[in-house]
């Protein structure tokens, strides 16, 4: 269903931001660091090769950005999208940010967007009665299909 979805909700939450460097952040899960942002994999997917592109400054709001970091993130964005297409085929994509709390997002003081593949009939029943999300791969296994991706160096 969602693989360690419940040992984060019960187990104890790291110290500090978990996207900044230096903290917490899950290192294995990053696929590229550009200058100023990089991309990792959602630790607790909504759908497999769910991504976040992440500014490595810490900020929580869009206008705080500069302008390397406004043009590298939609790069890194559109990097994902180019790399999920040839990786898992998706038949479209969830592009976007949620910026506070009461707008979802789950980290809100550290600004991302959310990079989600989508297929046809991947949400089901146990998503709209059971509030659960059939995640079809483990995350380590998505990760070795996308590495292959992330690591040759196109142009973008």
């Amino acid at each position: 269903m969602a693989p360690g979805r419940m040992e984060y909700i019960k187990g104890d939450k790291p110290n500090g931001c978990i996207f900044c460097r230096g903290s917490a952040r899950e290192k294995d899960l990053v696929l590229h660091e550009g200058n100023s942002c990089y991309i990792i994999m959602n630790k607790y997917p909504y759908t497999s090769g769910h991504l976040l592109v992440i500014p490595f400054r810490h900020m929580c709001d869009m206008e705080e950005t500069n302008a390397e970091e406004k043009m590298e993130m939609m790069e890194l964005t559109a990097m994902c999208v180019r790399n999920l297409k040839k990786a898992f085929e998706p038949e479209g994509f969830n592009i976007g940010m949620n910026l506070g709390k009461v707008a979802g997002a789950g980290i809100d003081n550290h600004l991302h967007i959310h990079v989600v593949p989508r297929w046809l009939g991947d949400t089901n029943f146990t998503t709209v009665l059971g509030e659960v999300r059939v995640i079809p791969e483990d995350i380590a296994t998505t990760r070795k299909t996308l590495l292959r991706y992330f690591e040759k160096r196109e142009e973008w």
